[in-house]
């Protein structure tokens, strides 16, 4: 499944299989990398086992510009409403506008559901 975001025609949203979770764990490393090392939590076997542990492929979307991939985003539906779990952009990627399209993607899927979305962060992260 590929979705064009809207104000933002080179962006998209990919589905990812199950044995993409290598290419998903180092994109999760290189793009927390800087921030998780600033808080002095950098530790990218911990990273790796944290991401296994809530690993589902049918949340998980790749995000694309221009037919490359420049990270990801989960998004998990839960009883009581969505959880915006992980989204990351490569470092080459971010200040471009793409995080803010795929949130104004997810928010309008939030809205279109008539679902509340939660969103959380890491403290004294860049992406704040």
């Amino acid at each position: 499944m590929q979705q064009i975001l809207k104000n933002s025609p080179h962006v998209t949203l990919t589905t990812v299989q199950p044995e993409d979770f290598e290419a998903l764990v180092a994109m999760r490393i290189e793009a927390m990398r800087e921030s998780l090392k600033r808080v002095g939590r950098f530790d990218p076997v911990r990273a790796r086992e944290r991401f296994r542990e809530g690993f589902s492929a049918p949340d998980t979307r790749y995000i694309e510009v221009a037919g490359n991939r420049v990270g990801f985003v989960v998004v998990k539906a839960l009883a009581n409403g969505l959880v915006l779990d992980h989204l990351y952009i490569k470092p080459d990627a971010q200040g471009q506008g793409v995080g803010s399209a795929v949130l104004r993607q997810v928010f309008a899927e939030a809205d279109a559901a008539a679902s509340t979305l939660r969103v959380g962060a890491l403290k004294e992260s860049d992406s704040n």
